[in-house]
């Protein structure tokens, strides 16, 4: 069986400043395929990191790995999405989740019932996306006649993650493709697609984003973790730095460029 080389990101990791994003944004433009930003309560903005990185770059797809649902009215943040599809158009990589439940519940949005929410919450996103007009009386989402004045082409993507097989399960099902945690081992990687491509209906390979935290600038062995995810089914690596990592730009391009080659050779 022959294993696709999979695309390449970097995460802008929400320990830094919101101003570390421009630099990040563009070297990953200039070497990488993908940039990833995370939504950790209580830092930085998805949607706002997301606009102004698909603005500053040219060819990088940008992924929102996640958007937690609890926080969200589905009806605004498809009208956000929406604008982003449409001002950058096939460079939007949106995603939601339930988010960290702790974090849920000091703002007082933690739900009885997370997988419920998240089930309506991307039934009726997927379908304002779509330009649908929907009617929904569900558990958490309550929608009437709300249709899109300026949705995106139909079918862009969206993106749905989470740990723990019900979730990963649902996650396939409802998604156009799923995102795994950070810092999972090749193992839980392998269980995690398992589960979700147990809801995965489609007949093309499921999409799957997963991380990849790197301690070492060696070639050969980040190069042979890559290769091991690809096998697994992972189709996007994104790139995790450590926290204390001096030089984003060096780590972006070391990525770029010596990882790639060697997974090209």
């Amino acid at each position: 069986m022959t294993t696709t080389t999979p695309a390449l990101g970097v995460v802008l990791v929400p320990t830094l400043p919101p101003e570390a994003l421009r630099p990040l944004a563009l070297a990953a433009d200039r070497h990488l395929d993908e940039l990833w930003l995370w939504e950790d309560c209580f830092k930085e903005s998805s949607i706002a990191a997301a606009g102004a990185a698909l603005a500053w770059t040219e060819r990088l797809r940008v992924g929102i790995g996640l958007a937690p649902v609890p926080l969200r009215n589905v009806a605004l943040l498809a009208m956000e999405l929406a604008t982003l599809h449409r001002l950058f158009p096939g460079r939007l990589l949106p995603g939601i989740g339930h988010g960290v439940q702790d974090w849920m519940a000091q703002v007082g949005a933690r739900p009885a019932s997370p997988l419920t929410l998240l089930r309506e919450h991307a039934e009726a996103l997927r379908h304002l996306l779509d330009g649908e007009e929907v009617t929904v009386s569900g558990r958490y989402v309550h929608l009437d006649r709300v249709r899109l004045d300026w949705p995106p082409d139909p079918g862009t993507p969206l993106f749905v993650g989470g740990t723990g097989p019900r979730t990963l399960e649902l996650a396939g099902e409802v998604g156009d493709g799923i995102l795994l945690g950070s810092e999972l081992s090749e193992a839980q990687v392998a269980d995690s697609v398992a589960a979700a491509r147990a809801g995965w209906a489609s007949d093309p390979a499921m999409p799957v984003v997963t991380h990849l935290l790197v301690t070492t600038r060696d070639t050969r062995a980040v190069a042979d973790a890559v290769r091991v995810l690809a096998e697994i089914g992972v189709t996007t690596v994104v790139f995790q730095p450590t926290e204390d990592e001096p030089d984003l730009e060096g780590f972006v391009e070391f990525v770029g460029r010596d990882v790639r080659a060697a997974l090209a050779g």
